[in-house]
Formats: C-alpha cells, structure tokens, sequence
C-alpha cells in the first residue's frame, strides 16, 4: 500500500516569519535613470548570458510555489524592456501555488502591452509616478518621459488592471509640494496612491534627501478623514482609506517606521541570486544549481537553507553606507 509524500515544510525563516511572497527581477536594464535608483552613466549591467533563460525562471518559480510562495510580482530594471515578457507571464500564472501575479513597471512601455498583459494572467499593475510636471519628471528620471508614462497607465486602466497602484518617491526638496497633486490626480483615476520614503541603496539612494512620511500621514488623516485600511498584495505598505469613496494612500516607510517584523518576501536577481533583505549583504546563488543539473528536490532544499539566512532587519539608519549594490540591480 503505498503512501502519500509528506508535505513540505512551511517555507519561514529563524524569526518564524512565514516568506510567501517573491520578487523576480526579469532584468536589470532600465530604459530611465531615476536620480534614487540608478547614475546616468551607469554601465555595470549583468552579462546576457548570466540571465535566467525563462525555463529556469520557471523552474525555480515553481519550487518556490511548492514550498508556500503565492504571490510573484516582475520587477526589473524595467521587466517590459524584456523580450517575450508577457509568454512568461503565462507559463507564471499557470504554475500551481501561484494566486497572485503582478508587475511593477516604469509604465513607459505599458501601452504597447497593457492588453497581452492582462491576457497572461497578470492582474495588478504598480507604476512610478514622482511627479505630474512634465519637466520635474524629466529632471527626475533622465528624460521626458511624462506623457508616455500616463499613457501607459490609462492604457491599462482600459485593459481592466484593477488596482493600478501608483508609487510616489517623495524627496525633500524635489516633489514634496505635488503630494496633493498627486492625491488629487489618483482621486480622479481610481488609482492607489502609494507614497515611498527613498532607502540608502547605492550612491544614488544616499544622495537623494530623504523625506519623513510620518507627518504627510497625519496631514492627509486628518484632511481626509482616513481610516485604516487593508489593500491586495501583501507588500510592506500601510494604507489609509477615505469612509465615503473608494480612495486609498499607502505609506511604505522603511527608515522612519521600518517593517522588518512582517517581512513575507525576498527577491530573486535576474542573475538567480537571491536576495533576502534589501538592507543585508545575505545572497544565495541559484543559477549555479539551476545549471548544474540539481534535482527538484536539491533546490527546495537551497531555498529553505537561503531562508534561513534571512537577517532579522535592515540597518538603514545604522549603517546607511552599508548597501553598495543599485536598486536596478536588486529587483525592485
């Protein structure tokens, strides 16, 4: 009589801190260079040949879902600069285990592919947003990128995108007048408002001043009328919700009122390294294995050892040099 496998154990790290959700960066080029997150001149960019191909994404995705993981996010770079992109959101969206595909997006490249998109079982969008004048946008991300931007999102309003989250990095000094606007703008769309305080990653993110959301929290609370509310994702934002209208602000505060404690995610490098805190050094390399013959059965067990090397939080304000890599680099 033969008997059922035991199930796999819950996928947590040390800190009992169940990890369900995984960020899969698809590439790390980017067809912007948003003064936090990338220089100018950058050029450190990984070798093609170093990109997971899509069956390996596949593959490790789906060990990933045998072990827990539900939700799945493409993040980049920018994720649309990569080829065939919405083939593998499909073969994602298929796999058992996965409830929840979404793609963060610079929304540059988002007409051209709102529709297929929505057509490959991706069902949330995040855009960046920092700004609704087109020269600031231009000074922020490299170029004048406005227009092709809101196109984007209104083309995935069409396709049916539901929620469309805007992400907001608000600086001192650089947008922090246009949070209104920004309010204003996400009111009249139906899309959430999500504003980001910027983290020390890299020269860039230690270069640009940051900003405390904790009073544009009250500020907006107290004009508005917010409660707390809960939103789809399971990301690390803390939302407010308006009592009379569907409208919804998030705050994702890493340095001023950190989220350690709840973290459910990591982040997987388009090169296969997982990254297991923004703020820590910890990385487990899976490219290695994936190319090295390694059975189903080897990997789970890479990614269990991986998890439980996840660091109990970050050390932005202690060691606010300590993080040398690029966002980009990073996956989202």
């Amino acid at each position: 009589m033969s008997t059922l496998p035991p199930p796999p154990l819950p996928l947590a790290d040390r800190f009992q801190r169940r990890i369900e959700y995984l960020r899969l960066s698809v590439t790390d080029r980017c067809d912007l260079r948003c003064t936090y997150c990338m220089p100018e001149d950058f050029k450190g960019y990984e070798e093609p040949e170093n990109w997971l191909t899509f069956d390996e994404i596949v593959r490790i995705v789906a060990a990933f879902a045998r072990l827990g993981v539900k939700r799945l996010r493409l993040t980049g770079g920018e994720p649309l600069l990569r080829r065939n992109l919405t083939s593998l959101a499909g073969r994602l969206s298929a796999l058992p285990g996965i409830e929840d595909l979404s793609l963060s997006t610079n929304a540059t490249q988002l007409a051209k592919h709102a529709q297929a998109l929505r057509a490959s079982g991706v069902t949330r969008i995040n855009a960046s947003l920092d700004s609704l004048r087109p020269e600031r946008m231009a000074q922020i991300t490299g170029r004048d990128s406005l227009d092709q931007i809101l196109a984007g999102l209104m083309a995935a309003k069409a396709a049916g995108f539901a929620p469309i989250k805007i992400n907001m990095v608000a600086m001192q000094g650089v947008n922090e007048d246009e949070i209104d606007d920004m309010v204003a703008f996400c009111i009249e769309h139906g899309f959430i408002l999500r504003f980001i305080e910027t983290m020390p990653i890299g020269s860039t993110g230690r270069e640009t001043q940051f900003l405390d959301l904790q009073p544009v929290k009250e500020r907006l609370q107290a004009r508005f009328g917010l409660i707390e509310g809960v939103m789809p994702g399971g990301g690390p934002a803390r939302y407010l919700k308006s009592t009379d209208n569907p409208f919804s602000v998030g705050f994702i505060t890493p340095i001023s009122q950190h989220f350690c404690d709840t973290c459910n995610r990591v982040r997987l490098g388009v090169d296969g390294t997982l990254y297991t805190c923004l703020g820590q050094d910890e990385s487990y390399e899976f490219r290695p294995l994936l190319r090295g013959g390694a059975s189903d059965e080897e990997l789970e067990s890479a990614i269990h050892d991986a998890i439980s090397r996840k660091p109990e939080r970050h050390e932005f304000k202690e060691e606010p040099a300590k993080i040398v890599r690029f966002m980009s680099s990073t996956g989202g």
